[in-house]
């Protein structure tokens, strides 16, 4: 079999332009730092990158979804632990009022102060986040919970709706308390042997109406009542208590989990920069011997071989 000079060329070509696209290739991953610049360069190895970096970017959701819980998780252990402490204050100037060393005007001033910490127990009840939406709405976020009606009685303007926030694979964290399960309501035993059934807020007003008429048997009642909604509030608390520690728990898996997941993508996309520079150095001297070899290949002519 005859070797015609015409393959002795194609041969050279092809080896040059082969040595010519390897160091290419090395130059490009230098310049970018990774393993596999396109697709085409390893198919396995860019498909096992594009998976890591689909499951690192649900993990960054998982932990803004986590950072969004804790702010309002937060926000509501602040307006509680605010509202079980106005409502000890409130307790202590029931029982004091009660004092039969006090008459209806030291009452009267005990009722005035009554009368502006149940605005702020209102004013806490209608907390907002930092994205302005209320705390204790439901899902109505933009409706304050608490307002009053046509009859000056404070009303529960939201509704039942319990919102969850996934915070993991198969994890979810609940985000929010409604009105009525914080600020929820009391049955009071009427003097016909029947019940009815009190608000929060009608319940507060009506301990504040009492210590102000000096109506002993209405500020024991109040008494009572006072300790049904504290321990509503006090569970709301615990709720909350608990909610923080499943978050706290949650973004120490969270960060253990992306750091894995970051080890393991560096390890596959991340270029080794010694071993990038030696191997580009060797697919150098590679061309440079194709280019020489081909020079030497294109002086192979019948005048070449006369001379």
């Amino acid at each position: 079999m005859k070797v015609s000079t015409n393959l002795f060329f194609d041969r050279a070509l092809n080896q040059m332009v082969a040595s010519q696209s390897s160091l290419a290739q090395s130059q490009a991953q230098l310049s970018t730092g990774k393993k596999v610049v396109q697709v085409s360069d390893a198919p396995d190895q860019a498909t096992a990158i594009q998976r890591l970096k689909s499951v690192i970017a649900r993990q960054d959701s998982f932990e803004q979804a986590v950072k969004t819980a804790q702010n309002r998780l937060n926000a509501e252990e602040t307006a509680l632990e605010a509202t079980a402490n106005i409502m000890v204050r409130m307790k202590e100037l029931t029982i004091q009022a009660l004092n039969d060393t006090y008459g209806p005007k030291d009452r009267e001033i005990i009722a005035v102060e009554m009368q502006g910490l149940q605005e702020d127990l209102l004013s806490y009840a209608n907390t907002r986040d930092v994205n302005g939406a209320y705390l204790f709405s439901g899902s109505r976020v933009f409706t304050p919970p608490f307002a009053a009606n046509a009859q000056g009685d404070i009303v529960y303007q939201g509704d039942e709706t319990v919102n969850l926030v996934e915070v993991g694979d198969q994890r979810s964290l609940r985000l929010n308390r409604t009105g009525t399960e914080v600020f929820g309501r009391v049955t009071r035993d009427l003097p016909n042997g029947s019940t009815e059934g009190r608000s929060f807020f009608q319940s507060v007003q009506d301990l504040v109406d009492a210590v102000r008429t000096s109506d002993r048997e209405a500020m024991n009642r109040g008494l009572g009542e006072f300790d049904t909604l504290n321990q509503q509030v006090a569970i709301s608390q615990a709720k909350v208590g608990s909610a923080m520690n499943v978050v706290n728990n949650q973004t120490a898996v969270l960060e253990e989990t992306r750091l894995q997941l970051k080890t393991v993508l560096s390890e596959i996309e991340d270029l080794d920069y010694t071993e990038a520079v030696t191997e580009m150095q060797k697919r150098m001297m590679a061309l440079e011997a194709s280019q020489a070899s081909f020079a030497q290949i294109s002086r192979l002519n019948l005048f070449e071989y006369i001379r």
